[in-house]
């Protein structure tokens, strides 16, 4: 089960990175983008074509949280960020390549280590209502930075942001699938509210930045944030070694690491831009 939700893992990553391109490409055709304003959005025929993407991203990865512990899916989505980079550039080098490539070993590093160790569990109330406080509290510290920020910046802001709520939505989606065919409300509640938030933020991302920009943003934080839920406040990482948390915590540092050095060489590049 564990290799079917790996390979449904990976496919949603594919389809993120192309859903993401397109939804790009669709936001910039809508000028001064609001929330007021969101429906503008549905005329263009790329934001569309990438929202249907992403949807089926949606439902391959929903199948994997039923099969398999959080700490090992969510990490997978950050293949997203090499899929992406090849894709917008045929010939990817410096800055943007290593930062890249940085930031994905990290994961692959973090979802190896955790596969190896984490254990599935059940989301009770009591965590998910912890982890949600969390969440709340990471995303507006996200929100006032993008307020007081523009271009590069404010779009890793807001990617973060979706990132963080993300990391939630993966939680909730394994309580919700798991306690089936009982329906836990009050999780499917908090799972559409950090759902539309983060896709939210992304639409504005994509408004303030470059889609790698964002993309590598939400997917370095969305796994690190669901990852450190599952193996902290969920305890699907019971009994790991020292070695092994230290493992996560070097990766993790990685991958956060190159999402930043991507974020600098974009904002350095729109400064110089005549």
């Amino acid at each position: 089960m564990v290799g079917v939700a790996i390979l449904c893992a990976v496919l949603a990553a594919g389809c993120s990175a192309l859903g993401a391109m397109w939804q790009h490409a669709g936001v910039r055709e809508t000028t001064d983008l609001k929330l007021t304003s969101a429906l503008q959005l549905v005329r263009s025929r790329r934001w569309v074509r990438g929202f249907l993407v992403l949807f089926a991203c949606a439902v391959l990865q929903v199948v994997a949280l039923a099969l398999a512990p959080v700490s090992v899916v969510a990490p997978l989505n950050a293949l997203a960020i090499p899929i992406i980079a090849v894709a917008r550039a045929r010939r990817p080098t410096g800055v943007p390549a290593v930062a890249a490539l940085v930031a994905t070993a990290g994961i692959v590093v973090f979802v190896t280590i955790a596969a190896g160790a984490a254990v599935p569990t059940q989301v009770s109330p009591k965590v998910a209502l912890q982890a949600g406080q969390l969440v709340v509290a990471g995303v507006l510290v996200c929100v006032v930075a993008a307020t007081f920020t523009a271009g590069a910046v404010r779009a890793l802001a807001l990617a973060v942001g979706a990132g963080i709520a993300y990391g939630l939505v993966a939680v909730l989606v394994r309580d919700v699938t798991t306690a089936l065919p009982v329906v836990e409300w009050v999780s499917l509640g908090g799972l559409v509210v950090a759902f539309l938030s983060g896709a939210w933020f992304i639409q504005l991302g994509y408004a303030a930045g470059p889609p790698d920009l964002v993309v590598a943003g939400q997917t370095v934080v969305n796994p690190i944030v669901a990852a450190w839920i599952g193996i902290e406040l969920l305890g699907e990482g019971t009994g790991m070694s020292a070695v092994s948390q230290a493992g996560l915590v070097v990766s993790a540092i990685a991958a956060v690491g190159g999402t930043v050095a991507l974020a600098h060489y974009h904002r350095v590049r729109l400064d110089t831009l005549p």
